[in-house]
C-alpha cells in the first residue's frame, strides 16, 4: 500500500521545522506588542493625567480595534494576497507604529497605536494560519503544534512585559516604547530571512486575480495596502470619539455573525454543524477574553496603587511583575500542558475541545477567587503582597491554555478550506468585543479621583475586591454551565477531536 506524505508526517512525532521560523517571528513581534500594551493605561493615567474611566474607554477600545483588524485581514489574505505577503505587510505597519510611539510628540501616541492595529490586522491571523498550513487533517500533532507556538507568543510577551515596563518606569515612558520597536523590527527580518522554507504555504490563492487591473494600473493588492494606510486617520479620529466603540462593536458582531450562519446554511450537514460549533465556541470565548484582559486593564492598576512584591527581600516593580506573571506562567505550564494532551490522547484520556472550554472558565474563577482572597486578607493594610498575583495567575493561565491554543487550532479544524483565514479573524475578532467588554468591566473598579487624592490604599482596595469577587463567581458558574453543552457539541464535530 502507498504511503502518503500527510501519513508519513503523522507518523513522525516530530514538529514541523517551519514551525520554529514562525515560533521566533512571532515571539519577538509579540514582545513588542505585550511590551507596548503593558504601558498604556499606565501612561495614560500617569503622563497623559486622564481619570480612570477614560483610560479603559480608550484601552478598550484600542484593544477591540487591535482584535477586530483581523478579520479583514484575513479576509484579504484568503481572497486576494495570501498569509505571507499579509504578514509582510503587517510587520512593516507595526514596526512603524512603534517607532512612531517613541515619538515624543502630541500626535504620536494615538497615530501609534493606529498604524499597530492596522498591522496587526494583517500579522496576527495570518501566521497563525501558516502555522495551521503546516499539518494535515486529524495530524495529532496539531493541537501540541499550536500550543508550542502559543508559547513563543508567551515568551515573547514575559520579556517585554518586563523590559518595557521597567524602562519606561525607571527611565522614559517613550524609551520604553522604543525597545518595542526594535523588537518588532527584529520579528520582522526573522520572518523575511526565513520565508523561502514555507514553500508554497500561504502564497496568494489566484496570481491572475491579484495582477489584474481593478483601476486604471491599480492592482488589487495597491488597493488593500492604500485602502488599509487611508485608515489610519478614521482609527484615530475613533479614539477621540471612543463612545462611537458601542455601536461599531455590536454592528460588526451582527454582521459577522449573519455572514457566518448565511455560508453555513448553503453547506452540507456535517461541514455545516463543524462551522456552527466553532462558531458557537467562539461566542463563549468572548466571556472568556472580556475577563481575562482585565491584566492588562484594572490588575495593572491595583498593581501600581495596591502592591508591594517582594521575593527574598528584594523589591519588585509592581507594574513589570503583573505584565511578567501571566505570560510567564503560560512558558512554565505550556511545558507540561503541551505534550499532556498528545499524551491523554494515546490513551483515548484526552478532553474534548468543548471541555477543554468549560475547565478553561473554572481555572479563571478560581485564580480571580485567589486575588480576592488576597484582597479579604490585607484589607487593613490596603496593599497585597507578591502571592495573590502569582497564584491568582497561574490558575487564570491554566484557563488560558484549555482556550487560548485550543482554540487556534479548533478553527483551522472545523472551519472550511476557503475560511480558515477569515474565521481565524473572526476568533480575534471574538477576542476584540471582549477587550472591549474588559474596558467595560474594568471601568467598574475606577477609583474615583478624591479617594486616589488621599494617596490611602485602604481606600482604593475594596473598589477592586468588590468586582474581583464578582468576577470569580460568574467565571466558575459559566464553566459548570458549559459543560451541559459538549455532548452535542461533540457531535457536532463528528470525528474531529
Amino acid at each position: 500500500m502507498e504511503v502518503t506524505t500527510d501519513q508519513l508526517q503523522q507518523n513522525n512525532s516530530k514538529q514541523p521545522k517551519q514551525l520554529y521560523l514562525l515560533f521566533f517571528a512571532e515571539m519577538w513581534e509579540r514582545f513588542s506588542f505585550y511590551g507596548m500594551k503593558a504601558l498604556l493605561i499606565a501612561y495614560m493615567v500617569s503622563e497623559l493625567n486622564y481619570d480612570d474611566p477614560k483610560a479603559y474607554a480608550i484601552l478598550g477600545s484600542y484593544a477591540a480595534l487591535v482584535y477586530t483588524m483581523p478579520m479583514f485581514g484575513g479576509f484579504m489574505a484568503d481572497k486576494f494576497i495570501g498569509y505571507q505577503r499579509a504578514v509582510m505587510f503587517g510587520g512593516i505597519l507595526m514596526t512603524l507604529g512603534h517607532f512612531i510611539l517613541a515619538l515624543p510628540t502630541d500626535w504620536s501616541f494615538f497615530y501609534g497605536m493606529a498604524f499597530i492595529i492596522c498591522g496587526n490586522g494583517f500579522f496576527k491571523p495570518n501566521i497563525s494560519s501558516l502555522v495551521g498550513t503546516l499539518y494535515s487533517e486529524n495530524d495529532p500533532r496539531r493541537d501540541s503544534g499550536f500550543s508550542i507556538f502559543y508559547m513563543g507568543i508567551n515568551i515573547g510577551a514575559a520579556i517585554g512585559g518586563f523590559l518595557c515596563a521597567y524602562v519606561a518606569k525607571e527611565y522614559n515612558w517613550h524609551f520604553g516604547f522604543g525597545l518595542a520597536g526594535i523588537f518588532m523590527a527584529l520579528g520582522f527580518i526573522v520572518f523575511v530571512y526565513g520565508k523561502k522554507t514555507l514553500g508554497e504555504k500561504g502564497l496568494p490563492p489566484d496570481y491572475e486575480v491579484l495582477k489584474k487591473p481593478v483601476f486604471a494600473f491599480l492592482k488589487p493588492e495597491h488597493l488593500i495596502y492604500g485602502g488599509t494606510l487611508l485608515t489610519i486617520p478614521l482609527v484615530v479620529t475613533l479614539f477621540h470619539q471612543y463612545h462611537l466603540m458601542d455601536y461599531i462593536m455590536f454592528g460588526l458582531g451582527i454582521i459577522a455573525l449573519l455572514y457566518v450562519l448565511s455560508v453555513g446554511m448553503k453547506m452540507e450537514k456535517g461541514p455545516k454543524l463543524k462551522l456552527f460549533a466553532a462558531l458557537l465556541m467562539i461566542i463563549f470565548s468572548i466571556v472568556f477574553w472580556a475577563i481575562y484582559e482585565q491584566n492588562a486593564g484594572s490588575m495593572n492598576l491595583l498593581a501600581e496603587r495596591n502592591a508591594q512584591m517582594e521575593l527574598f527581600g528584594i523589591d519588585l516593580p509592581e507594574l513589570s511583575m503583573n505584565n511578567f506573571l501571566p505570560p510567564g506562567w503560560v512558558i512554565i505550564l505550556t511545558m507540561i500542558v503541551a505534550p499532556l494532551w498528545p499524551w491523554l490522547n494515546k490513551r483515548g484520556k484526552e478532553p474534548s475541545t468543548p471541555m477543554k472550554f468549560a475547565l478553561s472558565f473554572i481555572f479563571l474563577g478560581a485564580g480571580f477567587m485567589v486575588f480576592y482572597l488576597g484582597c479579604h486578607a490585607n484589607e487593613s493594610t490596603g496593599i497585597l503582597p507578591l502571592w495573590p498575583f502569582l497564584w491568582g495567575y497561574c490558575l487564570i493561565i491554566l484557563g488560558e491554555l484549555c482556550l487560548s491554543p485550543i482554540g487556534l487550532s479548533m478553527v483551522t479544524k472545523l472551519s472550511p478550506a476557503k475560511m480558515v483565514s477569515l474565521m481565524m479573524g473572526i476568533w480575534f475578532f471574538a477576542s476584540a468585543i471582549g477587550e472591549f467588554l474588559a474596558g467595560k468591566i474594568g471601568s467598574m473598579m475606577s477609583v474615583p479621583k478624591e479617594i486616589l487624592a488621599k494617596n490611602d490604599p485602604v481606600l482604593s482596595l475594596p473598589y477592586y475586591a468588590d468586582v474581583i469577587l464578582k468576577i470569580g463567581i460568574a467565571s466558575a458558574v459559566i464553566g459548570f454551565l458549559l459543560m451541559f453543552t459538549v455532548p452535542f457539541l461533540k457531535r457536532w464535530m463528528g470525528n474531529v477531536k
